[in-house]
């Protein structure tokens, strides 16, 4: 039997540029104080734990906790590219919807480096070798870093298959900016216009400019989930539950299907919210907010047609009609996203649960979705894995 999972308490710090933050123990400590002091229990009061980065030594999850305490629970470490703080989220949510446990934390954090993304491993097969030559054959462009092939490759498809304007891209990160300006936890809070985007450094002509692209940084959030008995039990909050939730991989198509938007995990993507909306019994025009995977502003359009927010090929209408913002269909990515928090891979998609969970409580001040009561996360990780999780307030 399967039981309503509630997060009770989350906790997450500003994200900085790599080398201005703290080394990642400190800021994953950090995060899980708040989420403990969020939730209203103690460390010992957690049964397990899941600690989620991607670049790091083994067992580095063990050291951010420990500074928290050390009570001999079970902690476990997850690496599952850029999902990796939803995947922790996904084993952690099972762990008390089966029984296993009544109160778990989730953690994930990283410490980046400057730069475009890179294999720490040399001397071994990369996981990323079928993507990479799929990018060659479609796209080229040997000159742009990988993740920009991957990315801006899908955006391209699109432009090439819907007549899709590059502004549409644009309109896309103007959207992040005003929103993160109410996100005192966001990177970059200056708002631009949709000129300013198009004007930006080019990075590859006709396709992307340097303010459509996320960069890294690091960061930590994490979040504290419950059984309903325990919650009443210990009197703590049960505002905002787990409605449904889906991971999904990749199938033979993201390979042989000769389509970009395929290779980056749009199939991922509409597969797992598919199942999400299947589990909860509701639809895509029933979300009030969704938080989305914008490592690219490319990806942020093609994801609205994935998760069903607008028709295929509809993103631009979507878009234009001013229907991914305040005022329209559904509010997307009201934390400024990706594009201004920057990407810190494991810190992601507990991010992304800080954020909903406040919009579904009442608690998201200045940028406040009006009335949310159902929210839709969305994590991406090429190589490849897709996590989505829809939120209800109780």
């Amino acid at each position: 039997m399967s039981r309503n999972v509630f997060v009770t308490g989350v906790g997450m710090i500003p994200f900085a540029k790599p080398g201005a933050s703290a080394p990642y123990d400190q800021m994953g400590a950090l995060a899980v104080r708040q989420a403990l002091e969020d939730a209203g229990v103690a460390y010992d009061d957690i049964e397990q734990a899941y600690a989620g980065y991607v670049y790091g030594d083994s067992t580095s999850g063990q050291k951010a906790l420990y500074q928290v305490g050390m009570s001999g629970i079970p902690i476990v470490n997850v690496n599952n590219n850029c999902s990796t703080g939803s995947t922790a989220l996904f084993l952690a949510r099972q762990a008390v919807a089966s029984g296993a446990a009544d109160c778990v934390l989730v953690l994930g954090f990283e410490q980046m480096s400057p730069g475009a993304l890179g294999s720490v491993f040399a001397d071994r097969p990369s996981p990323f070798e079928p993507f990479d030559a799929v990018t060659d054959e479609l796209v080229g462009m040997p000159d742009i870093p990988l993740a920009l092939r991957y990315f801006g490759g899908a955006g391209l498809a699109h432009m090439k298959k819907y007549g899709t304007p590059l502004d549409a891209f644009a309109r896309i990160r103007a959207k992040a900016s005003r929103h993160a300006v109410n996100n005192p936890l966001a990177l970059f809070r200056k708002e631009v216009s949709t000129q300013d985007v198009l004007d930006a450094p080019v990075i590859w002509p006709g396709v992307m400019t340097r303010l459509m692209a996320c960069p890294p940084t690091c960061g930590a959030a994490a979040a504290v989930l419950v059984s309903e008995g325990f919650a009443k039990k210990h009197g703590l909050k049960a505002d905002v539950y787990i409605a449904a939730q889906a991971m999904t991989t990749d199938r033979p198509g993201t390979f042989d299907s000769g389509d970009m938007m395929r290779l980056v995990g749009y199939d991922m993507s509409r597969a797992a919210a598919a199942k999400v909306y299947a589990q909860a019994g509701i639809g895509p025009d029933e979300l009030d907010v969704v938080e989305l995977h914008d490592c690219f502003a490319h990806n942020e359009l093609i994801t609205y047609e994935a998760l069903g927010l607008c028709p295929e090929g509809g993103a631009d209408k979507f878009i234009s009609d001013g229907d991914n913002t305040y005022g329209g269909k559904v509010v997307t990515n009201p934390s400024g996203g990706l594009l201004s928090k920057g990407h810190p891979l494991g810190a992601t998609g507990l991010a992304q649960c800080y954020e909903l969970t406040h919009q579904l409580r009442g608690s998201a001040g200045a940028r406040q979705v009006g009335g949310a009561r159902v929210a839709l996360q969305h994590n991406l990780g090429l190589g490849g894995a897709c996590v989505v999780t829809m939120y209800r307030a109780a």
